[in-house]
């Protein structure tokens, strides 16, 4: 066996790298959404055990809807890639992109056991080259097929070291071999056909024996007229160890998918389902198939399930003929090979191994698979093909009249394959193109058109996707799938009666029930959301609630553990006020799956609902323990605590805040409650760096600007809550608090009487019960010198809450002046008739203050004694009648100053107003 030299790796890296640059600007597309961007198995946080529980998508290999494709090395390579770049598309791609670089090596290693320098290289090019592998390097989930090659090869390469001098045998490679296998195997299922290959190896190269050498010796001992040769006893010694190696395998893998096969419907495969002949005839004419996308890769198609290629239903279909053909040219490649001895026989005997064997479990020939042709399972075959397409030119290339033109074929196809292979990378860019270079090959395919849809769906342009996922209904007027695509997009678009006529559709093409048959092994189980989508679509009508609650019963009955049927059943039975059933429905999903975070969350707002929040903070604590960065559970437990009151919650609170506002730091709401939090500490500079972060944000959050104005108010800074107030009341007209809080700052601190009014008159406009707002306007009309109109203003307010004390004591107050008035008056009269109404008002007014002064209940001398209070207001009345005739300016002056002084502390002590 040759070396491979460095030139020659340099060039096949150099070629791989000229084919392949490009796929490092694709996405991820396709099945890369399943397999990367919604597989929880390559985040960190989830255990490393999860990988060998998972199957290649993970989902739990215990349930049924698991495709059962157990592939735990490539989702590790992925968790890697997650580690370093999370979900940086460029770094799965550079990683695939390396991953084929070294397969080729490898490949033209293996291809020095069998063809000269020269035609080794020529087959590791084209395969480096080859269009059909762009599905395989280019799209990230082909890695599997990547990296179940280079431990194929290396576990062929292992094997070939076996035989010793003198055909001894030699175990170490052959334990390599072994545990090679188990690792391809590991990385996709096909790598265990490696083993078939090592053992047609053994017998043809290794010990260079032939078909008719093998027969005449099996007839010969059977007659008893020879024995088995030595070196037949160890072949056959080697042979049992490859096989029981194997076996061991197959036992643990059929142990992994617990002896279930995966559910795949006919719209995955239709002729799995289909009578004989029809399935052996289709069957069989996907070979053919998929030998002609190796011999001419020019028309490539990433889907080929469905209506792609239609049943061969009768033997007089045309293109048995193509099956007849095929057949007759792999049979005479097979008779030469086996029959005749030389190196030409063995270089196509090795390249149909390698092309047959790793095929057969995509082959559909003794168990179906859940799709027709796919192009990246062609990914080791087309080894086999390579090796003999070089061969072939080899055998040209040496004639002199033809090496001229086998060169320029060999350049052209190497130079249209790369080129091919350019150009289709740049289709795996997006799924929209992707899909719509799928539709150019093939538009009988319904879930084409369904997956332009979806790309369309997700830039939210819902009448270009609404147009496809139509014409997937009309291209396959019984998919389901499509049918349920129609109804979701109408109610996107808010059409919720064509949206309800669409799943009405989809529900009526649902199998029904029959007794004693297992319902999930006749439809693809993510069908059965017909009846979910359906259910959630009606619920928003309170009348149908309970029609959706049959729904969601419908799918329960028909899938005992369909989870998301008990989750959506019991996200209604809270909206129908039934908390116990909906507890039972969570409960119930929870026997299903214990570790899912979001049923925990969803329990936990049920015990909220149920009035036990501390049963409520265990279920979210679960939720988190479980998940980490579950959002809703971080944040709606921290409001549980910060509700409870208790002092001693408040850390964790802030720091689940904390932790919430990292996961989503566009939301104002994580900022505001931690304000909220920082002011429950009196922690009044950090609650307003919280309010201001928030309102930054979202400038017209109404609780944040309320409270912020607030804040300012309680910490002596009232002139600066006014700016917030004006934007509150500017998104906010009708906020009647807010409307409160900006006429007390007007009238105690700004002396804007006027201002002050208008805003407690809109209070009445919008709520003519309010009895803040009209408290606070009668003490208007008290500032405005209007007592008549106060009086009947706080006995409306009294009417309204006749248990508040301090309407009935500011009631007493304005009426004992009105009496006082009328004494002043009197007196003035008799003694010069010369004072004036206005005059008598303001005298009257300054005494109100000062009355109102002594009515204070806690500041300066203690009035608990109503005789003593009494006897002040008397005393006062009094002296007022005395000294009212002869008052100087600098009196007034002074009991102007005192009337200040005593308004301020009296509605200092009385504010009216509630926090928000």
């Amino acid at each position: 066996m040759a070396d491979v030299s460095l030139k020659e790796v340099a060039l096949i890296v150099g070629v791989v790298a000229a084919c392949y640059w490009n796929s490092l600007f694709c996405g991820f597309v396709f099945d890369d959404v399943s397999a990367i961007l919604d597989n929880k198995d390559l985040h960190p946080s989830t255990p490393l055990k999860n990988l060998f529980q998972n199957d290649f998508w993970g989902t739990p290999m215990s349930e049924e809807r698991s495709h059962k494709s157990y592939r735990p090395l490539t989702v590790l390579t992925f968790r890697l890639n997650y580690l370093f770049s999370e979900l940086n598309a460029v770094s799965y791609h550079f990683l695939n992109l390396i991953f084929h670089g070294v397969v080729c090596v490898v490949f033209l290693k293996v291809c020095k056991l069998f063809l000269d320098n020269r035609s080794s290289v020529v087959a590791s090019l084209l395969f480096a080259v080859h269009p059909i592998h762009t599905e395989a390097v280019t799209g990230v989930v082909g890695r599997a097929e990547l990296l179940s090659s280079i431990f194929f090869l290396a576990a062929f390469l292992s094997y070939t070291k076996s035989k010793g001098p003198d055909n001894t045998i030699v175990w170490t490679p052959i334990a390599v071999t072994v545990f090679l296998v188990a690792v391809a195997t590991l990385c996709k299922e096909q790598g265990i056909t490696v083993v078939g290959i090592c053992c047609v190896y053994e017998v043809f190269i290794a010990q260079g024996y032939t078909l008719p050498v093998l027969l005449d010796t099996a007839v010969q001992i059977l007659r008893g007229k020879g024995s088995i040769p030595f070196s037949m006893l160890q072949t056959l010694l080697k042979l049992i160890v490859l096989m029981f190696s194997t076996l061991l395998l197959v036992v643990v893998r059929v142990q992994v998918i617990q002896s279930q096969l995966p559910v795949f419907t006919r719209f995955d495969n239709p002729a799995a389902v289909s009578p004989s002949p029809a399935r052996q005839l289709t069957f069989n004419y996907l070979l053919p198939v998929n030998a002609w996308l190796l011999l001419n890769p020019s028309e490539l198609c990433c889907d080929w399930t469905m209506g792609t290629i239609p049943l061969v239903e009768s033997l007089l279909d045309v293109r048995n003929v193509a099956t007849l053909t095929f057949f007759c040219f792999l049979g005479s490649l097979v008779v030469f090979s086996l029959r005749y001895p030389g190196d030409s026989s063995k270089t196509v005997l090795m390249a149909l191994c390698l092309i047959v064997l790793p095929f057969i479990p995509a082959s559909n020939l003794f168990f179906p698979v859940g799709f027709v042709v796919a192009e990246r399972v062609l990914y080791v075959p087309s080894m086999g093909f390579c090796i003999l397409v070089a061969h072939g030119w080899k055998k040209l290339s040496n004639k002199s009249v033809l090496r001229k033109i086998s060169w320029v074929c060999l350049a052209v196809v190497l130079f249209t394959h790369a080129l091919k292979t350019l150009h289709r990378n740049w289709d795996w860019e997006s799924e929209y193109t992707l899909f719509m270079s799928a539709l150019k090959v093939n538009k009988n395919n319904a879930k084409l058109w369904n997956n332009v849809g979806h790309a369309l769906e997700n830039e939210k342009n819902f009448e270009r996707a609404l147009q496809f996922f139509i014409q997937a209904t009309q291209v396959q007027p019984d998919d389901i799938g499509a049918h349920m695509n129609v109804g979701r997009t109408y109610k996107n678009l808010n059409k919720t009666k064509e949206a309800e006529e669409s799943y009405m559709i989809a529900k009526s093409l649902m199998p029904q029930i029959i007794p004693g048959k297992k319902y999930a092994a006749r439809v693809a189980p993510n069908h059965l959301n017909v009846y979910i989508n359906l259910a959630n679509l009606i619920r928003a009508n309170e009348s149908r609630l309970e029609e959706a609650d049959q729904l969601y019963r419908q799918a329960i009955s028909m899938r005992p553990d369909f989870k998301q049927a008990y989750i959506s059943r019991g996200e209604l039975l809270l909206k129908m006020n039934k908390p116990l059933k909906a507890k039972e429905a969570y409960l119930r999903a929870l026997e299903l799956d214990r570790t899912n975070a979001d049923l925990w969350y969803n329990l936990a707002i049920v015990y909220i609902e149920l009035k036990d929040p501390t049963e409520a903070l265990k279920n979210f604590n679960r939720a988190l323990e479980l998940n980490p960065t579950h959002k809703l559970a971080l944040f709606n437990s921290a409001l549980l605590m910060q509700e409870s009151g208790d002092a001693r919650l408040r850390p964790e609170a802030k720091q689940r805040l904390l932790n919430y506002v990292k996961e989503e730091p566009q939301d104002a709401n994580g900022y505001f409650n931690l304000g909220m939090l920082a002011m429950d500490d009196k922690k009044d500079v950090e609650a307003e760096a919280w309010m201001k972060k928030a309102i930054r944000l979202q400038p017209n959050f109404r609780s944040a600007l309320f409270n912020l104005a607030l804040l300012y108010s309680q910490t002596s800074k009232e002139l600066m809550a006014l700016p917030v107030l004006e934007d509150l009341l500017k998104y906010y007209p009708d906020h009647t608090k807010g409307l409160i809080l900006k006429g007390d700052i007007l009238m105690n601190q700004k002396k804007d009487i006027v201002g002050a009014k208008k805003c407690f008159e809109k209070i009445l406009e919008l709520d003519p019960n309010n009895v803040q707002g009209k408290h606070n306007l009668c003490v208007v009309y008290f500032e405005e010198r209007d007592l008549i109109k106060a009086e009947k203003c706080l006995v409306e307010t009294l009417a309204l809450a006749p248990h508040e004390e301090y309407i009935q004591r500011h009631l007493n107050i304005v009426r004992s002046k009105i009496a006082s008035l009328s004494v002043t008056e009197q007196s003035s009269l008799l003694a010069d008739g010369t004072a004036t109404t206005a005059e008598e008002k303001k005298k009257s007014f300054q005494n109100l203050k000062e009355v109102k002064n002594e009515q204070k209940a806690s500041q300066t001398t203690a009035d608990n004694n109503k005789g003593q209070s009494k006897n002040k207001k008397r005393t006062e009345k009094n002296s007022m009648e005395k000294e009212t005739p002869k008052k100087s300016s600098k009196e007034i002056k002074d009991i102007e100053k005192k009337r200040v002084a005593a308004l301020k502390r009296l509605e200092e002590i009385e504010r009216i107003l509630n926090g928000e």
